[in-house]
């Protein structure tokens, strides 16, 4: 979390925002178009972090990283049952042992993925010095006999003993080679590359298949990151938040990553967050985290036409309130589903990358700013999209787990919007998306 009072992100063309007091009041939460499935609570104030929902239907299940803010919370990972949309459960909780004894935020990012017809999870956590586990990046845990807790098992641990304090971010990826690649922030100026087929058949030795350098080679290089194939060339593609701003980089061969676009010297912006770009990977959304700023939207083309090669001047922002600070987002073209923070789960729609529209939000979080830390550091943190019948979910801080749905959206397919069928969401049986 980085909160600097960079006024002059403000500073920006096409601002798009409904005011708070015209979107939110105690008897009207949210807007017409969305309807509360359900909502589960979790736990103490502040105690949930990200999330990550599978997107088979036979396998209705998400996953809640749990952290610790202060003395309250838990370290570890919620397993929750979606096989009935309007009434979730918690089916299994994993924690790291000892949980006295560490030191740190414990449970921040979680993604699954699927491997050899055998489904897993990957939990990313971070402990400090001064108790056990500084150099413990992420738990795996296999969890194909779900619905039956008594399977899920832990096979792995990732360890980083040179970068010791864990993995803050993580993003799992089925690359063009079919190998399933894990990608994780460290306490060092490059992402690390991980084979998960690897991790989960005991070679950890063998594991690190990679590293993604940022240009600027700061202490921590990269906050968050996404990657997604690129069809037009052809490419893997990472998407990296981090130091000095936002990069573009060709993996496909990941011993010899290209960098082919940079987004630095952005005003307002010193050091990038969240980074997603939309199926073609042209138009991007960025995120950096102090109060007061937008998600802002770039287009790449101009660089990746070979016109210029770092990119410095968004097209267009969006925000809910000017006055707090969007965070996670999730694109599924047109639509992006925003984790706002105090202003819950937003979508706005990027028909038009140059005039963006709030189309539906709902408030998840109706409790004062945090007074403990930095204000605006409470409410919705992660959001996921299951795109085979469009359930939307969210995890808030406080409030907990949350289930939606958006009227009119059904599930999501690239192709019904003449776009290529790329997202986040993996598809582990077929080859490099964009490519069948």
């Amino acid at each position: 979390m980085n909160t600097r009072p960079f006024l002059a992100g403000l500073l920006l063309v096409g601002l798009a925002t409904v005011p708070a007091h015209a979107q939110w009041t105690p008897e009207k939460p949210g807007s017409d178009n969305i309807e509360v499935l359900a909502h589960l609570p979790l736990g103490p104030r502040l105690s949930v972090a990200d999330l990550d929902i599978e997107q088979e239907l036979t396998r209705p299940y998400a996953y809640v990283s749990r952290m610790v803010y202060g003395d309250e919370g838990p370290r570890g990972t919620d397993i929750i049952d979606l096989a009935d949309p309007t009434k979730p459960k918690v089916i299994y909780r994993w924690r790291i042992e000892n949980q006295d004894l560490h030191v740190g935020t414990g449970a921040m990012d979680v993604k699954h993925f699927k491997w050899n017809g055998r489904y897993y999870v990957v939990q990313s956590l971070q402990f400090r010095q001064g108790g056990p586990n500084p150099d413990l990046g992420a738990v795996v845990l296999d969890v194909t006999g779900l619905p039956d807790p008594s399977t899920v098992k832990e096979v792995a641990r990732i360890r980083e003993p040179e970068k010791p304090g864990g993995f803050h971010n993580i993003f799992v990826y089925k690359h063009s080679n079919g190998r399933v690649l894990l990608f994780a922030t460290t306490n060092g100026p490059t992402a690390h590359v991980y084979d998960l087929g690897r991790v989960v058949e005991g070679n950890l030795a063998g594991a690190l298949v990679g590293e993604v350098p940022n240009p600027n080679e700061g202490r921590r290089g990269y906050h968050d990151f996404y990657v997604g194939y690129h069809p037009d060339s052809g490419q893997d593609r990472f998407y990296g938040g981090g130091t000095g701003g936002y990069y573009v980089y060709n993996v496909t061969d990941l011993s010899n990553p290209e960098l082919l676009v940079t987004l630095t010297n952005i005003p307002g912006v010193a050091w990038g967050h969240t980074f997603t770009p939309g199926p073609r990977g042209r138009y991007v959304v960025a995120e950096t985290e102090y109060q007061y700023a937008p998600l802002r939207i770039f287009d790449l083309q101009p660089a990746l036409d070979g016109e210029v090669t770092n990119i410095s001047q968004p097209i267009s922002a969006w925000t809910a309130d000017w006055r707090h600070l969007t965070h996670n987002h999730e694109v599924r073209w047109p639509y992006v589903f925003v984790s706002g923070y105090l202003d819950g789960l937003q979508v706005f729609s990027l028909m038009d990358p140059k005039n963006p529209v709030t189309v539906a939000y709902y408030d998840t979080y109706i409790g004062p700013p945090n007074e403990d830390r930095y204000p605006v550091f409470n409410g919705a943190f992660g959001v996921d999209v299951r795109n085979a019948d469009g359930l939307i979910v969210v995890s808030d801080m406080t409030t907990g787990f949350w289930v939606f749905r958006m009227e009119g959206f059904d599930g999501w397919n690239g192709a019904d919007w003449g776009v290529p069928d790329i997202s986040s969401a993996q598809k582990w049986d077929e080859g490099p998306m964009g490519t069948h």
